[in-house]
């Protein structure tokens, strides 16, 4: 796959768009962040703590 037709992605946390990686290969259906600190971030939005 070329670069210019990887699919993408928006991120749920901060809105921007991610291409997708080989790392991914097998579970970007099941990706949904662009980044573990995203990810995070929704995880303390569900606790209830203050993200700046």
């Amino acid at each position: 796959m070329k670069k210019p037709n990887l699919p993408t992605k928006p991120c749920p946390v901060c809105l921007k768009p991610f291409s997708w990686r080989k790392k991914w290969k097998r579970c970007w259906d099941e990706v949904k962040y662009c980044s573990e600190r995203c990810r995070r971030v929704k995880t303390n939005q569900k606790h209830g703590k203050k993200v700046d």
